[in-house]
Protein backbone atom coordinates (compact mmCIF):
# COMPACT_ATOMS: atom_id res chain seq x y z
CA UNK A 1 0.00 0.00 0.00
CA UNK A 2 3.16 2.53 -0.70
CA UNK A 3 3.29 4.91 2.31
CA UNK A 4 0.13 4.81 3.81
CA UNK A 5 0.11 3.99 7.35
CA UNK A 6 -2.44 2.13 9.23
CA UNK A 7 -3.92 2.39 12.07
CA UNK A 8 -2.69 -0.89 14.54
CA UNK A 9 -5.58 -2.53 15.54
CA UNK A 10 -5.06 -4.96 18.51
CA UNK A 11 -5.23 -8.99 17.95
CA UNK A 12 -5.85 -10.76 14.18
CA UNK A 13 -9.56 -11.13 13.90
CA UNK A 14 -10.84 -10.00 10.77
CA UNK A 15 -13.95 -7.82 11.58
CA UNK A 16 -17.13 -8.08 10.24
CA UNK A 17 -18.90 -4.91 8.67
CA UNK A 18 -22.44 -4.38 7.40
CA UNK A 19 -23.42 -4.88 3.77
CA UNK A 20 -22.41 -2.37 1.88
CA UNK A 21 -26.54 -1.77 -0.41
CA UNK A 22 -25.84 0.25 -3.72
CA UNK A 23 -29.09 1.56 -4.62
CA UNK A 24 -27.89 1.77 -8.36
CA UNK A 25 -29.85 2.15 -11.79
CA UNK A 26 -31.85 5.08 -13.15
CA UNK A 27 -34.78 5.81 -10.64
CA UNK A 28 -37.60 8.12 -11.21
CA UNK A 29 -37.84 10.31 -14.52
CA UNK A 30 -37.45 8.38 -17.77
CA UNK A 31 -34.48 8.81 -19.76
CA UNK A 32 -36.29 10.21 -22.76
CA UNK A 33 -38.17 13.33 -20.43
CA UNK A 34 -34.76 14.02 -19.14
CA UNK A 35 -33.86 14.73 -22.89
CA UNK A 36 -36.71 16.76 -22.94
CA UNK A 37 -35.74 19.03 -19.96
CA UNK A 38 -31.96 18.94 -21.10
CA UNK A 39 -33.66 20.04 -24.82
CA UNK A 40 -34.76 23.40 -22.74
CA UNK A 41 -32.05 24.18 -21.04
CA UNK A 42 -30.01 24.40 -24.75
CA UNK A 43 -32.85 26.31 -26.07
CA UNK A 44 -33.29 28.59 -22.96
CA UNK A 45 -29.39 29.67 -22.84
CA UNK A 46 -29.13 29.55 -26.58
CA UNK A 47 -26.61 27.02 -26.62
CA UNK A 48 -26.58 26.44 -31.06
CA UNK A 49 -25.42 30.06 -32.40
CA UNK A 50 -28.02 30.95 -35.37
CA UNK A 51 -26.44 29.49 -38.46
CA UNK A 52 -27.66 29.86 -41.60
CA UNK A 53 -28.55 25.44 -41.75
CA UNK A 54 -30.59 23.43 -42.97
CA UNK A 55 -33.48 22.70 -40.08
CA UNK A 56 -33.07 18.98 -39.91
CA UNK A 57 -29.30 19.69 -38.99
CA UNK A 58 -29.86 22.16 -36.31
CA UNK A 59 -32.38 19.67 -34.41
CA UNK A 60 -29.87 17.17 -35.04
CA UNK A 61 -27.37 18.93 -33.73
CA UNK A 62 -29.84 20.04 -30.39
CA UNK A 63 -30.69 16.40 -30.31
CA UNK A 64 -27.45 15.78 -29.81
CA UNK A 65 -26.51 17.87 -26.91
CA UNK A 66 -29.21 17.37 -25.34
CA UNK A 67 -28.60 13.32 -24.97
CA UNK A 68 -25.11 14.47 -23.92
CA UNK A 69 -26.50 16.50 -20.83
CA UNK A 70 -28.89 13.85 -20.21
CA UNK A 71 -25.91 11.58 -20.01
CA UNK A 72 -23.94 14.22 -17.69
CA UNK A 73 -27.28 14.48 -15.55
CA UNK A 74 -27.12 10.78 -15.52
CA UNK A 75 -23.48 10.36 -14.46
CA UNK A 76 -24.46 12.91 -11.81
CA UNK A 77 -27.48 10.63 -10.58
CA UNK A 78 -25.76 7.67 -10.03
CA UNK A 79 -23.08 9.52 -8.10
CA UNK A 80 -25.29 10.61 -5.82
CA UNK A 81 -27.11 7.40 -5.15
CA UNK A 82 -23.97 5.84 -4.61
CA UNK A 83 -22.78 8.68 -2.15
CA UNK A 84 -26.01 8.74 -0.61
CA UNK A 85 -25.53 4.30 -0.34
CA UNK A 86 -21.98 5.23 1.33
CA UNK A 87 -23.14 7.36 3.98
CA UNK A 88 -25.79 5.23 4.91
CA UNK A 89 -23.37 2.28 5.18
CA UNK A 90 -20.75 4.69 7.31
CA UNK A 91 -24.04 5.15 9.97
CA UNK A 92 -24.65 1.18 9.95
CA UNK A 93 -20.40 0.85 10.85
CA UNK A 94 -20.64 3.05 13.16
CA UNK A 95 -23.28 1.08 15.21
CA UNK A 96 -20.80 -2.06 14.77
CA UNK A 97 -17.91 0.20 15.87
CA UNK A 98 -19.74 0.86 18.69
CA UNK A 99 -20.67 -2.63 20.03
CA UNK A 100 -17.23 -3.72 19.37
CA UNK A 101 -14.88 -3.11 22.25
CA UNK A 102 -11.56 -3.51 20.10
CA UNK A 103 -13.47 -0.57 17.39
CA UNK A 104 -14.98 1.37 20.00
CA UNK A 105 -12.37 3.71 20.22
CA UNK A 106 -11.44 3.86 16.77
CA UNK A 107 -14.11 6.76 15.72
CA UNK A 108 -14.45 10.28 17.35
CA UNK A 109 -17.12 10.39 19.14
CA UNK A 110 -18.41 14.11 17.66
CA UNK A 111 -21.85 14.69 15.48
CA UNK A 112 -22.26 13.01 12.82
CA UNK A 113 -20.70 12.99 9.78
CA UNK A 114 -17.78 14.04 11.40
CA UNK A 115 -14.62 14.42 9.19
CA UNK A 116 -13.14 11.19 10.75
CA UNK A 117 -15.82 9.24 9.10
CA UNK A 118 -13.79 9.53 5.50
CA UNK A 119 -11.89 6.66 6.89
CA UNK A 120 -14.62 4.44 5.68
CA UNK A 121 -14.38 5.53 2.33
CA UNK A 122 -10.61 4.95 1.87
CA UNK A 123 -11.17 1.46 3.47
CA UNK A 124 -13.17 1.07 0.10
CA UNK A 125 -10.55 2.42 -2.13
CA UNK A 126 -8.54 0.68 -0.56
CA UNK A 127 -10.28 -2.99 -0.56
CA UNK A 128 -10.79 -2.07 -4.42
CA UNK A 129 -15.03 -1.90 -4.18
CA UNK A 130 -15.94 -2.21 -7.99
CA UNK A 131 -17.48 1.25 -8.71
CA UNK A 132 -18.35 1.27 -12.40
CA UNK A 133 -16.63 4.31 -12.91
CA UNK A 134 -17.70 6.14 -10.37
CA UNK A 135 -15.18 8.12 -8.32
CA UNK A 136 -15.90 7.40 -4.49
CA UNK A 137 -14.70 10.67 -3.16
CA UNK A 138 -16.65 12.22 -6.13
CA UNK A 139 -19.79 10.76 -4.82
CA UNK A 140 -19.64 11.38 -1.05
CA UNK A 141 -18.90 14.85 -1.76
CA UNK A 142 -22.15 14.96 -4.00
CA UNK A 143 -24.28 13.74 -1.43
CA UNK A 144 -22.63 15.44 1.30
CA UNK A 145 -23.48 18.66 -0.60
CA UNK A 146 -27.25 17.42 -2.21
CA UNK A 147 -29.43 15.85 0.26
CA UNK A 148 -31.42 14.73 -2.48
CA UNK A 149 -30.50 14.72 -6.31
CA UNK A 150 -31.86 18.09 -8.19
CA UNK A 151 -34.10 17.77 -11.02
CA UNK A 152 -32.04 18.25 -14.30
CA UNK A 153 -33.65 22.05 -14.70
CA UNK A 154 -31.84 23.27 -11.66
CA UNK A 155 -28.54 23.09 -13.26
CA UNK A 156 -26.93 25.02 -15.95
CA UNK A 157 -25.25 23.60 -19.05
CA UNK A 158 -21.93 24.26 -17.59
CA UNK A 159 -22.33 22.82 -14.40
CA UNK A 160 -23.12 19.61 -15.71
CA UNK A 161 -20.27 19.34 -18.49
CA UNK A 162 -17.63 21.78 -16.51
CA UNK A 163 -17.91 21.93 -13.19
CA UNK A 164 -19.53 18.38 -11.68
CA UNK A 165 -16.51 16.89 -10.35
CA UNK A 166 -14.22 19.70 -8.92
CA UNK A 167 -17.04 21.03 -6.92
CA UNK A 168 -18.14 17.97 -5.72
CA UNK A 169 -14.34 16.94 -5.36
CA UNK A 170 -13.69 20.22 -3.45
CA UNK A 171 -16.74 19.38 -1.01
CA UNK A 172 -15.17 15.99 -0.37
CA UNK A 173 -12.14 17.00 0.25
CA UNK A 174 -12.92 20.26 2.72
CA UNK A 175 -15.21 17.58 4.84
CA UNK A 176 -12.56 14.68 4.82
CA UNK A 177 -9.85 17.55 6.04
CA UNK A 178 -11.81 19.20 9.12
CA UNK A 179 -10.70 16.81 11.63
CA UNK A 180 -7.97 17.93 14.14
CA UNK A 181 -6.40 15.10 13.56
CA UNK A 182 -5.29 13.08 10.52
CA UNK A 183 -8.45 10.47 9.45
CA UNK A 184 -7.77 6.95 10.78
CA UNK A 185 -6.57 4.70 8.03
CA UNK A 186 -8.01 1.16 8.61
CA UNK A 187 -6.32 -1.54 7.73
CA UNK A 188 -8.19 -3.26 5.22
CA UNK A 189 -7.47 -7.04 5.56
CA UNK A 190 -8.75 -6.73 9.27
CA UNK A 191 -12.23 -5.83 8.01
CA UNK A 192 -14.40 -8.12 5.58
CA UNK A 193 -18.05 -6.49 3.96
CA UNK A 194 -19.79 -7.39 1.01
CA UNK A 195 -21.13 -4.97 -1.83
CA UNK A 196 -24.79 -5.49 -2.88
CA UNK A 197 -25.99 -3.96 -5.95
CA UNK A 198 -29.71 -3.08 -5.48
CA UNK A 199 -30.73 -2.30 -8.75
CA UNK A 200 -34.15 -0.90 -9.57
CA UNK A 201 -37.31 -3.77 -10.23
Amino acid sequence: MGDRHYIDIPGSTTHELPPLLVHAGQEGTPLAEVVGMATHIIEAEDMIPDLEAPEASVEQRKFDLALNLAEQYLHLVAHWQWGDSILEWIRQCETTFGMDETLRGLLHPDVWPHAGRSSFVDLLVDKGVPTHGVRLENAVGLRLTFRQPPPIDCFSNQFLIYLNSPVTGTAYKTWATLAEDASVLFPPDRFHFQVVEMSRM
